[in-house]
């Protein structure tokens, strides 16, 4: 008898997965809740595999052996309920393409902020230095996919809160703990240590050859970090220490010890500026180094990352006005960092989807260095009341278009427009990424 396994969601996550479960054999059948993407309907039906949309037939679904859930699906869902009732273990694609890896070996990042950013220039450095490996996960192309079609000796994976909720025996060989901050709460019932839990998860299953990089300077990590029982090595990033082993920052020079080797380098020399990105800079530093990648080629790497898109993207300067994209600051700590790396009057594009945000964070920061507020969201009431007493010039707006030229009508020579969202798009937009095209396509159309 095939093993029967049933996918739900047939986002990149989904059909990967289902490739992968149809070459090793197994019964697969994907339901979506909502329309399926033309070209992934077109891979499913090449594949033979059976496929709905628009419904979930319980009938079809509470027969599974297993069930791997898209990390979109919430758990609070009714059918996930049911699933659970019945037993059936639920997994998330990162666990199951993990049973098919083989020999390969894998650096896993996850985090609140600079995920996306530490690994791909940890990618960065490797392909800079001739490794075979492949960039997955969150960051766009699916690891179950990636290990169906063109499987290599080392992934590179950007790695979700909820991707780590539903794993079992996933066990990366390098894993990065960027920082946690409140993100996400809507999920985890509101309770920030439901978060946390999820995020530490990334090192259940280590063994003492692994490697675990964390930050020292993240106060939830390390008040945290004693109540789980880490067995992997533990390799800090600080700049306010100067650990034995691990990456540092002293006097504009970062030091990276890892055994008995030894890089030192000029921050002025990274491609990446900004505080946030010396942290992300060093964890990369260490991740390549796990993987043996030569000093001179991670120095290299460092000196040559480009950034990414939606990502602090500078995207032109009209009439002396400098636009900045950062529409991937979907939580408030992202906005937070963005902020905090500008240093001219700033007029700030803030809204969307509100995940349990806690605008207190970034209300000093406002405070200093934003003259005006442009809201872009369906619901701007909690931006309103927690900058209404340190920003006079608070406007709503319902596109993309809307608010480029409401920030530009207040913005005067020398001043920069920051779309630095701090939350999430959905109202307005697809995703992130088409938020942030928008938003340069509204720019440049001034």
């Amino acid at each position: 008898m095939k093993k029967r396994i049933v996918i739900l969601g047939a986002g990149e996550s989904g059909v990967g997965t289902a490739l992968l479960a149809k070459q090793k054999g197994y019964d697969v059948f994907v339901s979506d809740g909502g329309k399926i993407a033309e070209h992934y309907k077109n891979e499913l039906a090449l594949h033979e595999i059976d496929f709905e949309e628009a419904q979930h037939t319980q009938s079809y679904i509470l027969n599974a052996d297993e069930v791997m859930k898209s990390p979109g699906i919430p758990e609070k869902n009714d059918l996930v309920k049911k699933i659970r009732e019945k037993g059936i273990p639920v997994i998330s694609e990162i666990e199951f393409a993990y049973r098919y890896k083989g020999n390969s070996k894998i650096i896993a990042i996850t985090g609140s902020n600079g995920k996306t950013t530490t690994t791909s220039l940890i990618y960065h450095m490797c392909k800079l230095a001739d490794v075979d490996c492949a960039l997955v996960g969150n960051i766009g192309y699916s690891f179950a996919k990636q290990v169906a079609e063109d499987p290599k000796p080392l992934y590179i994976a950007e790695i979700s809160s909820f991707q780590l909720d539903d794993i079992i025996t996933f066990r990366p060989d390098v894993a990065i703990l960027t920082n946690i901050t409140e993100d996400h709460l809507d999920r985890y019932e509101y309770k920030i240590q439901n978060y946390i839990d999820s995020k530490f998860r990334i090192t259940k299953n280590q063994q003492p050859g692994d490697v675990f990089i964390y930050n020292l300077d993240d106060e939830i990590t390390i008040t945290n970090i004693n109540n789980y029982p880490i067995k992997s090595t533990l390799y800090p990033i600080t700049m306010s220490k100067q650990p034995p082993q691990g990456a540092y920052l002293t006097n504009a020079q970062m030091h990276m010890k890892w055994k008995t080797e030894e890089m030192q380098m000029n921050i002025s020399d990274f491609a990446l500026k900004g505080k946030h990105n010396q942290y992300n800079s060093m964890a990369a530093s260490l991740a390549a180094t796990a993987v043996d990648i030569r000093k001179e080629k991670i120095r290299e790497a460092l000196q040559t990352f480009e950034s990414l898109e939606h990502r602090m993207e500078p995207v032109v300067t009209i009439k002396g006005v400098e636009f900045i994209n950062d529409s991937k600051a979907t939580n408030v700590n992202s906005t937070w960092f963005a902020l905090e790396s500008m240093d001219k009057p700033t007029i700030l594009i803030l809204g969307g989807v509100d995940k349990g945000n806690d605008y207190s964070l970034i209300k000093d920061l406002v405070k200093e260095k934003v003259k005006a507020i442009v809201c872009m969201g369906i619901d701007n009431r909690k931006i309103h009341e927690a900058f209404g007493d340190v920003v006079s010039l608070i406007v709503n707006t319902s596109t993309a278009t809307e608010a480029v030229q409401s920030a530009f009508h207040f913005a005067n020579k020398g001043d920069v427009v920051l779309l630095s969202p701090a939350c999430a798009s959905f109202d307005l937009f697809k995703n992130y990424e088409d938020r942030g095209t928008q938003f340069k396509q509204a720019v440049k159309a001034l």
